[in-house]
This record gives C-alpha cells, sequence and structure tokens, in this order.
C-alpha cells in the first residue's frame, strides 16, 4: 500500500467497530465537556447560533464540573461502550483538573481516547505517559493568520505547551489559505521539522448552507487545494492524506443519511445528552462541501462493492438499523458489562 495511504483503518479495528454497531453499540463517540473557550475563531462551527437547532447556541447549553462532569463522561462511555472517545469542547483543557481523572479512567480500561485542543494550556507532561491516549492540536495556517485567528493560543503558546509530547497537527484549510500560493508548503516546511509533530492532518472548512463568509473555499480553491497537498506529501512525509480521503472530499457523502460518520459517531453537548444532530458539526452543514476527514474517508469505505457488489454503505445502513432493534432490546434493565470497570 502507498505511503500516503497509511491512514486506512486496521481490519481488526473495522471489525471490531462493526460488532460495536451491530449490538447496539458505537465503534466511538465525541463528547464536549465544556462550551468554555478562551479563543473567539472566526468561523469556529461550535458557536454558530444554529447548532443546537430550536434549542439554541453553544453558550445557552448547561454544562458540569467537578465530580458532576467526571461521573457523567465515565457514564456516557458505559452506556455505548465506544472504542475511541473524542473529548471535545469549547477548549476542553479548560478542564484540566477532571481530565486528570477522566484519562486514566478511560485508557485503563482499554478506551482509545484523543483530546483535541488548542494547546492554550500546558498539557502535563503525566500525561504521555498513559497508553492510548493522543493529542489532535488545532493550528490555523501560517503563524500571522493564526495568530490573528487563535489568540492568546499564538504559535509560540502552541510550542511551549506541546513540548515533550507527539501530537497531530490538525488545520482545517480556509478560503483565504487557498488564494495564497505556496502557503501549505511554507506551511509544512515549519511544522515538519518541529519533533512534537508525529503527523498532520488537512480538513477543509464546511460552511453552513447558505453561507458566504472568507472561510468558505470555491469548487476551484478546493479542487486546488487538495491538488497541491497530494503533490506535497513526498517531500513531507508526516502529512496524513490519503487518497481515499481525498476522494472523498472531491465527492463527499450527499447528506448525513449517506454519511457512514454522521451515523455511527455520535456527539454529545456539554450538558451530556444533547445529541449534536446531523453531525458533530450541528445547525444545517452543506454536506456537498462537507471537509471533515474521518467523513471523507469512511465516505470512501462506504462507496467499496462487498464482492463486487453490494456498497459497504448499504450494510452500514442495515448494521444501523439491527443495531438500533438490539438497543432497544436491551433497554429491559440489563447491566451492561465491558467498560463497566471505569
Amino acid at each position: 500500500m502507498a505511503s500516503q495511504d497509511r491512514m486506512a483503518i486496521p481490519v481488526g479495528d473495522l471489525f471490531r467497530g462493526w460488532g460495536r454497531v451491530l449490538t447496539g453499540y458505537c465503534p466511538s463517540i465525541s463528547i464536549e465537556i465544556t462550551r468554555e473557550c478562551p479563543l473567539h475563531c472566526p468561523g469556529c462551527y461550535a458557536y454558530t447560533p444554529e447548532r443546537f437547532h430550536s434549542r439554541g447556541s453553544m453558550q445557552s447549553m448547561p454544562e458540569y464540573r467537578g465530580q458532576a462532569l467526571i461521573d457523567g463522561v465515565l457514564a456516557l462511555v458505559r452506556e455505548h461502550r465506544p472504542l475511541h472517545v473524542s473529548i471535545v469542547g469549547g477548549e476542553p483543557l479548560m478542564r484540566m483538573r477532571e481530565l486528570d481523572v477522566m484519562l486514566p479512567r478511560l485508557t485503563e480500561a482499554g478506551v482509545a481516547v484523543r483530546v483535541v485542543t488548542s494547546a492554550v494550556r500546558e498539557i502535563p507532561a503525566c500525561w504521555s505517559r498513559l497508553d492510548g491516549l493522543s493529542f489532535a492540536v488545532s493550528v490555523d495556517g501560517l503563524e500571522a493568520d493564526h495568530n490573528a485567528r487563535r489568540a492568546p493560543a499564538t504559535y509560540d503558546t502552541v510550542l511551549h505547551n506541546i513540548q515533550g509530547h507527539s501530537v497531530i497537527l490538525h488545520c482545517v484549510v480556509t478560503g483565504q489559505m487557498a488564494r495564497r500560493p505556496g502557503y501549505f508548503d511554507e506551511f509544512l516546511a515549519f511544522w515538519s521539522e518541529r519533533p512534537e509533530v508525529l503527523r498532520v492532518w488537512f480538513s477543509l472548512y464546511t460552511p453552513q448552507i447558505g453561507e458566504h463568509t472568507p472561510e468558505v473555499l470555491s469548487p476551484k480553491e478546493r479542487a486546488g487545494v487538495l491538488e497541491a497537498l497530494a503533490a506535497l506529501r513526498p517531500r513531507f512525509p508526516k502529512v496524513e492524506l490519503p487518497d481515499a480521503v481525498i476522494a472523498g472530499y472531491l465527492e463527499p457523502p450527499a447528506s448525513p443519511r449517506e454519511c457512514v460518520f454522521a451515523r455511527w459517531v455520535p456527539a454529545f453537548a456539554a450538558d451530556l445528552v444533547t445529541r449534536i444532530t446531523p453531525c458533530q458539526l450541528g445547525g444545517d452543514p452543506d454536506c456537498l462541501q462537507c471537509g471533515c476527514m474521518p467523513a471523507a474517508g469512511l465516505k470512501s469505505l462506504g462507496d467499496y462493492r462487498l464482492l463486487g457488489l453490494l456498497p459497504v454503505r448499504s450494510v452500514a445502513r442495515a448494521s444501523t438499523a439491527l443495531g438500533e432493534t438490539t438497543r432497544r432490546w436491551r433497554r429491559d434493565g440489563t447491566r451492561d458489562r465491558g467498560v463497566s470497570e471505569v
């Protein structure tokens, strides 16, 4: 398999995840542990007024702290039995004390955990010793652009706060970046040299339906960005942008119903009850301009035809329906097993 395809899902994980779906559980879940964030990034999907539809904005969502937050997150994990958990926000590092308790409990139970952060606070050194824990650090372009968008999580702050850790650098590509020649070459030349950076991921900015902001990429810009990034992979091997993901970006799932990621990976708001729909972006995302990396990768998986006949997407849809039936049958008070030790 070509080096750019090394993000392919391991067969073992794929079948374990499928098993979770068939038994009414989730392969992965995303949990917003706080709505608090010291950043005010333009285009942040989390704070759009319509994100929770009739329930209002993220700022109006109740949230928990202390032991109530710890207990609530662990209860969600016990209920859904995921293989992977993404801890997001807001800024999850605003709940550092709670994470100090949660993260060891989750990883010791065999759950893979990823903290998605701006690295606005220093990541504790002791967390690097937790097996199964990873960090995705958001960096929005070159230093001047990033610092203007993400202060106080400036380049200097990020570089200081990730020292001693291995992180995934995640950049959401916006229209502003696409309109400057050589932008990604310069960006990768800087970050690929950092010993803390294990891999570099690129998503594309996903607008809401009807959105017209500078962040939105035109179809031509979108195609140009993907072509440029694909050409840079041989020079910057830390770039993790498989051909399957590029194909998914070029032809995204037409709707949440067609999106394997949206169907299989539920996202929970800071009240630990509200499901964010139709996907983790909330609101009314423009699926035809989707730039979600896992959605793109699973789109290609969904297009694959088993034995050359049946699309995996159809099997996934049937599996989800069966799993939902199984889940309803299980609502008889029977105590779940598996990750109850968390």
